[in-house]
C-alpha cells in the first residue's frame, strides 16, 4: 500500500497527509497553474525554456504517475465494469513508453506499477 502526501512549496510548504481526491484536486491545479506560467513553459516562439524546465516537468510527470497507480490500484475494478480498461491501458502504456524513453521518473518511483508495466512492456517485444 502506498500512501502519498502534498506539498506543493508555495501554499503547502510541509507535506500533508490527504485523501486521494484531495491529492489529485490539489495535483491538477498545480499541474495547470505550471502549464500557465510563461516563465516555466512560454508559448511564444523564441522565448527560452528555463534553466530547471527538466525538473520541473519530471516533478509533474512523477506526480501525474500517481494518479495512474491511485487508479489502477483502487478503481480498476469499476473501470473493467465500464469496459474501459483497453482505454486506461492504452493511455497508461503510451505515458510511460514516454517517461522511460526520456527517462523523466526514477524507477523507484514507478515501483507501485511495476508488474503491470513489465507486462504491457513485454507484448511489445
Amino acid at each position: 500500500r502506498y500512501e502519498y502526501h502534498w506539498a506543493d512549496g508555495t501554499n503547502i510548504k510541509k507535506p500533508i497527509k490527504c485523501s486521494a481526491p484531495k491529492y489529485i484536486d490539489y495535483l491538477m491545479t498545480w499541474v495547470q497553474d505550471q502549464l500557465d506560467d510563461e516563465t516555466l513553459f512560454p508559448s511564444k516562439i523564441g522565448v527560452p525554456f528555463p534553466k530547471n524546465f527538466m525538473s520541473v516537468a519530471k516533478t509533474i510527470l512523477k506526480r501525474l504517475f500517481r494518479v495512474y497507480a491511485h487508479i489502477y490500484h483502487q478503481h480498476f475494478d469499476s473501470v473493467m465494469r465500464l469496459q474501459e480498461e483497453a482505454h486506461l491501458n492504452t493511455s497508461f502504456k503510451h505515458f510511460i513508453f514516454f517517461v522511460q524513453e526520456f527517462n523523466l521518473i526514477d524507477r523507484r518511483e514507478l515501483a507501485p506499477l511495476h508488474e503491470l508495466i513489465e507486462k504491457l512492456g513485454s507484448k511489445d517485444r
